[in-house]
């Protein structure tokens, strides 16, 4: 059974003085392989601007804002509404050449996705994690649930508003992180291994279930937030999310905004402003129609 939420969300800006600003470029569309289905998305923009849609290099949907006058004030106001259905997330298909860890891709598809098998240099900490994964063979899909359990238990969840994204040696050094932290740290490893990787972000509803669990984290109310996960290319299945936050595989309340090679290309709103002390400020929230 479908439920149907609308999601409000608010990022604003305010300046201590009038400020000049440059492009905006933003990220908050839900991406076209949501697996959700979005009714009804409607983004406002102040202050007075011209919008450009445009898709970025992976397919990304980024509105382009320029602004011809100076403000003190910078807002970007979601609504959307989406249907949440109940997924099975192991319900997909793997290419029988792939079932088993380590494999090796056919020549032509291993050439579309070189990108996302190019790891950055890694420092003792992930060399370390690295070697006490299992060598293989093993099969495929138990090794990925198992290795985004071990990021899970290895890095301890913690709220960071500091801008940017630890690297993998500076997370694995501090045992906590934020989502993005530990998406970036699995992504760096799947890489390392051989497996195709791309960081995601986006938005994460969780609802309250009608019938509490016997036991695990079930949410005390309907809440969403913005969130960061790990997509994993396999093939005959495509692109399958690990979020190793929760240490489980993306389900119907994950709706991925971006997905791209690096974070750096990921974040919802990038732009230049000109100097000014400025407080910035969300609101979220998620409520059952």
């Amino acid at each position: 059974m479908a439920v149907t939420v609308n999601l409000h969300h608010v990022t604003r800006y305010a300046y201590d003085r009038p400020v000049s600003l440059g492009p905006q470029m933003i990220r908050l569309r839900p991406a076209p392989h949501a697996r959700s289905r979005v009714a009804h998305y409607a983004m406002q923009v102040t202050p007075a601007h011209d919008e450009r849609w445009q898709s970025d290099p992976h397919g990304n949907w980024v509105a382009r804002c320029t602004f011809p006058e100076t403000t003190r004030a910078f807002s970007v106001t979601v609504d959307l509404q989406a249907e949440l259905v109940a997924v099975n997330p192991f319900d997909f298909f793997v290419e029988p050449y792939a079932t088993a860890y380590p494999f090796a891709l056919p020549s032509d598809l291993a050439h579309e996705l070189t990108g996302y098998c190019d790891p950055e240099p890694a420092g003792t900490r992930l060399t370390a994690f690295l070697k006490d994964l299992p060598r293989g063979p093993v099969d495929t899909v138990p090794f990925l649930v198992d290795l985004n359990a071990r990021v899970q238990r290895t890095v301890r969840y913690i709220t960071r508003l500091e801008e940017g994204t630890l690297t993998p040696e500076e997370t694995l050094a501090d045992g906590a992180g934020s989502c993005r932290d530990s998406a970036w740290l699995l992504v760096q490893v799947l890489r390392r291994l051989g497996i195709p990787a791309r960081f995601v972000s986006g938005y994460l509803i969780q609802l309250k279930p009608d019938v509490a669990p016997p036991a695990g984290d079930a949410p005390k109310e309907d809440v969403a937030d913005l969130h960061a996960w790990a997509e994993v290319f396999l093939p005959g299945a495509g692109w399958i999310g690990f979020d190793a936050t929760s240490g489980l595989l993306t389900a119907e309340g994950h709706i991925p905004l971006v997905a791209a090679l690096h974070f750096r290309s990921a974040a919802p709103i990038t732009g230049t402003v000109g100097p000014a002390e400025t407080k910035f400020s969300f609101e979220m929230s998620v409520a059952r129609v």
